[in-house]
């Protein structure tokens, strides 16, 4: 029982040294020589429109749109990774870094097939800034059948 004990303290103590990553924020961090992680970068994605309505499209059509957006921010952003709710809907987004000022698209596909009614799917954006994914723009349809 004491060795079961000391083995669970030992691996919660390498889990919290594995979850520490050591990263500071720009506002009130020493300067460690450490990479700093620019949480603003989040955020510094401004996409021209939040939302595009397809209006009513048959099913089984595939429709695409391409939303614009700026880098806001101060430093370069990095789209890390973009994702959608369910897989009839698939962004595409360009893998350089964009530049303070520069403007890019993000491409997203949805494919009706197999659906019907009214639907809604946003896309859920991971950026280099990010903890998490923050929320990027949508689509909406109305899908009538054939």
């Amino acid at each position: 029982m004491k060795k079961l004990f000391c083995l669970f303290a030992l691996g919660s103590l390498l889990a919290a040294a594995c979850n520490n990553n050591n990263t500071h924020s720009e506002a009130g961090s020493a300067n460690t020589g450490q990479q700093k992680v620019d949480t603003s970068l989040a955020s510094a994605l401004t996409f021209e429109e939040k939302v595009h309505n397809f209006g009513d499209i048959t099913e089984g059509e595939k429709v695409e749109y391409s939303f614009k957006f700026t880098n806001t921010g101060n430093s370069p952003v990095v789209i890390e990774d973009a994702i959608s709710s369910c897989g009839c809907t698939v962004p595409e987004w360009p893998k350089s870094p964009i530049k303070p000022g520069e403007s890019g698209f993000m491409k997203v596909i949805f494919d009706s097939h197999g659906k019907s009614g009214y639907t809604e799917k946003e896309i859920s954006i991971k950026t280099n800034g990010s903890q998490g994914y923050i929320l990027g723009p949508k689509i909406q349809c109305n899908i009538v059948s054939k």
